[in-house]
Order: C-alpha cells, then sequence, then structure tokens
C-alpha cells in the first residue's frame, strides 16, 4: 500500500520526505511526545537507487548508508527499517 502525499501532509504535518523515495515510504511513526516522521523502507530505497542511478546494489546499498541513512535533517528526520538483510 502507498501512503499518499495528502494523508502525509494530514497527518504528518512537517515530517521531512526524501525526494524522489515516495515509492519507499511504508508508514508514518509517531514517538512520545507528538514527533511525527516517515518511515521509510531500506530494501526499497537501494532498489530504487539501483534502478534509477543503474548502481550495483553495493554501491546503492552504500550510497544510502552515505548520504541518506547519514544524513540529519532536523528532529522529523526520517527512519529508516532495516529490511535489506539479503543485502
Amino acid at each position: 500500500m502507498e501512503i499518499s502525499r495528502e494523508l502525509i501532509d494530514e497527518v504528518a504535518e512537517g515530517a521531512i520526505l526524501i525526494d524522489g523515495f515516495d515509492n519507499c515510504i511504508v508508514g508514518i511513526t509517531e514517538e512520545f511526545g507528538g514527533i511525527v516522521r516517515i518511515l521509510y523502507s531500506t530494501k526499497k530505497i537501494v532498489e530504487t537507487l539501483m534502478v534509477n542511478s543503474e548502481m550495483s546494489n553495493e554501491d546503492a546499498f552504500e550510497y544510502f548508508n552515505y548520504n541518506i541513512y547519514g544524513a540529519y535533517m532536523g528532529e522529523q528526520t526520517p527512519i529508516y527499517l532495516m529490511d535489506y538483510l539479503d543485502y
């Protein structure tokens, strides 16, 4: 199930999104205190990088770790489901 931008705007106001990876969103989370963040599938991000940038599996995973996972964007920085165990 893909989460729509309308739902994100309604439920997760102010949450930070990663451009080009809407298809990788698997949920919206809320922490104690009301901080709402977007949950992304690491596996889907790596697959998207492989398709869109013609990267190898290893290169896409390395790119994800360094450029996406390692980027702090503020209090509502996205979080990542580590569902890539077969990588």
